[in-house]
Parts: C-alpha cells; structure tokens; sequence
C-alpha cells in the first residue's frame, strides 16, 4: 500500500476544493465586481434572499477602501442609519455627537467580509474582470482572468462566467461600466449617457448623492457606491462610509426586484 504524503493531500485537497467552488460558480444570478463596502453588503442582501452570488475582487485582502481609514487611522466614520447595517453583521460602532458613529475599519473590513460569505456569497480573490458579455445587449456575463496576468500583460486567454445582473462596485476607478460603454458603444442611463466621472470632495453631498446615483444603467448592469457616483458626476466623501452601506441595500433591491420580474 502506498504511504500517504502530506504533501500530495494538501495540494490535492485545495486544488480539488477551488476547481469545485469555481465549477459550482460558472453560471450566476448575480456577479459583483469589486469587494468594497457597497459590493459586500450587496452580495450579503442577496445572497441571504437565495441568490447565486459571486464577489470578484483583483486584489489579494477584498474590502476595498476600509482597510487604511482615514490617512492610515483605521478609524471610519458612519451615520445612524448606516450603522444599523453595520450590526445587521455584528459589526461595533461607537456613537458621538450629531447622529455619527465610529467604526474600527479592521473590524468593519473584516465583519463584511464574513458576513458577505456566511450568508452565502462566494469569493473570488485575485481575479480581475477584463471584459464583460453582451448577448443581444444585454450584459450576459464576465470575463475574468488572474489580476497578476493582466497586470503582468501576459497573454492569456480568459474564462467566462454567465450572470444574470452585474453590479459594478469597483469604486473610483468605475472598471466595468467604462468597458460596457467603452467597448460596446451603449448609451446608459446617465446625464450624458456615458461615464462623468468624479468631481472634487464634498462629504455631505457626496453622501446625499451616492444613493440617489445607485440604480439600474442598463440591461443587466448596475452600479453601487463611489462607481455610481463617478458615473453620475458625484462628489467623492473620504473616509465615511454610510452612503456605501446603503448603497449596497439599495442596489441589493433593485437587483432581487428585477430577477423576479
């Protein structure tokens, strides 16, 4: 009898278990594109709801902008609405003055994070989305390939998973509705019709804004947090975060109430 070797059952067992979760994830009802706050508390809403849902992220640690706070401070800032979302995850907050909490940002990362993928949503970090799916314009799925061989620019060819709603939750640099309107040559549903891009900090309307700029764009495209701000011409809003939580809940909505239609 051949002696077992660790070395072969741990590689075995994690290449075994990845090829599974990613078989089991080729088809969706829901794609989000970036694991930032708006994307992760999408992905918790739907998932909780019986969705199939996947959170592609490029980087190595999903949580977008969390991480750091404000200029490295691991501390954030939320309001009183947005706050109760956070302990919908058993997330702390501290409240202070005039209806704003503070919310340790490890804590905060973290706690979405777990949450996002104990309620059901799959995470795939690493993986960037280089390209979307178009089928009779409508946005049918994306094309994902391995952040380091894009960024290395080597020339591998891509996967491609089908998804039935694509949030773009990439934040400032708004990835997938500037390749949708880029490369397909759509119109979306904006002033302009295409992508206005970020004007300078104003927190309070920034925040206002983020959540009135959350919406369906086009056929199977949605954005949430700063990427729809961006797409709307809205302010950015630094290191508070209440407008990307709801945010999320928003488009989270939006999503469920279109997939039953």
């Amino acid at each position: 009898m051949k002696k077992e070797v660790m070395e072969e059952t741990i590689s075995g067992a994690i290449v075994k278990s990845f090829f599974k979760k990613l078989q089991d994830n080729m088809a969706l009802d829901v794609a989000v594109a970036g694991a930032g706050p708006s994307g992760l508390v999408a992905a918790y809403y739907l998932a909780k709801k019986g969705l199939k849902v996947a959170i592609f992220e490029s980087k190595l640690a999903p949580g977008g902008g969390i991480w750091g706070g404000g200029m490295l401070m691991n501390e954030v800032v939320v309001q009183d609405d947005a706050a109760k979302i956070l302990h919908e995850f058993g997330i702390t907050t501290v409240p202070i003055k005039k209806g704003y909490h503070t919310v340790d940002s490890v804590e905060m990362a973290s706690g979405l994070i777990f949450g996002a993928r104990h309620a059901g949503a799959v995470i795939f970090n690493t993986v960037t989305i280089e390209d979307v799916v178009m089928h009779n314009d409508v946005v049918s799925g994306v094309v994902i390939n391995w952040n380091p061989v894009v960024r290395l620019e080597m020339h591998v060819d891509p996967l491609v998973i089908t998804t039935r709603a694509l949030i773009d939750g990439t934040g400032h640099p708004n990835e997938i509705v500037r390749k949708v309107v880029s490369k397909a040559g759509v119109k979306i549903d904006s002033p302009t019709g295409g992508v206005m891009g970020e004007k300078p900090m104003w927190m309070e309307d920034g925040e206002r804004t983020t959540l009135i700029n959350t919406k369906k764009l086009y056929p199977g495209l949605y954005a949430s947090g700063m990427a729809a701000n961006n797409v709307q011409g809205g302010f950015r809003m630094g290191p508070i975060f209440g407008g990307m939580l709801k945010s999320g809940k928003k488009v989270a909505d939006l999503v469920e109430a279109d997939l039953k239609k």
